[in-house]
């Protein structure tokens, strides 16, 4: 499958807090990550430069043709939470971000994500053919029937996250893993 690829664009806001917490970055052109640090807990900013940043130190280091596999992401992926437990200050509000990924290959794209940080596969005549599912206390309730689509936007607590990467937890939080294989002529993904 041959793939052309256009230079990344990315837009991101402070909004309302004093510091950015958002990171973003890539690697040759081929794997995108954003990391969004949790607002509300200390050293949001420092947990997504830190996973962003072993993502794609792990992918330079260590891939070394054009195929992947789940378990090459998954040693990534414990690279970086082993980072991100270098900088653990055993807060009871401990820092944390999530995380969404995607890598071109050679078999298609591998989509990872976990958090309220969505991907979307856009095909032009067509629509939305892929969109991440939210790991937020929202859409839980949403899903199991116990608020509507309507109360879903003013929900007074729509900004709990209820999966995201920690340091040092006993059971480390894994992503959503989705592989999509039928990519056209003229698709986006944002």
């Amino acid at each position: 499958m041959k793939i052309s690829l256009y230079p990344p664009l990315s837009i991101h806001e402070i909004g309302q807090r004093t510091n950015q917490e958002d990171t973003i970055a890539q690697w040759d052109n081929r794997l995108f990550v954003l990391c969004d640090g949790m607002g509300g807990h200390e050293k949001g900013e420092v947990a997504s430069q830190t996973v962003c940043q072993s993502l794609v130190k792990w992918f330079e280091n260590n891939i070394k043709d054009n195929s992947f596999s789940d378990e090459l992401f998954l040693a990534a992926l414990e690279q970086a939470y082993s980072e991100l437990d270098t900088f653990d200050n055993v807060s009871l509000r401990k820092m944390g971000t999530t995380l969404t990924l995607l890598y071109i290959h050679s078999e298609g794209i591998t989509a990872a994500h976990m958090g309220d940080s969505r991907i979307y596969h856009i095909r032009p005549n067509v629509g939305v053919l892929y969109q991440s599912r939210d790991h937020s206390l929202v859409f839980d309730l949403f899903q199991s029937g116990e608020i509507s689509y309507d109360e879903m936007q003013n929900f007074a607590q729509k900004n709990i996250v209820t999966r995201a990467m920690t340091p040092n937890e006993d059971n480390r939080m894994r992503p959503d893993i989705i592989h999509i294989t039928d990519i056209q002529p003229g698709d986006y993904f944002y």
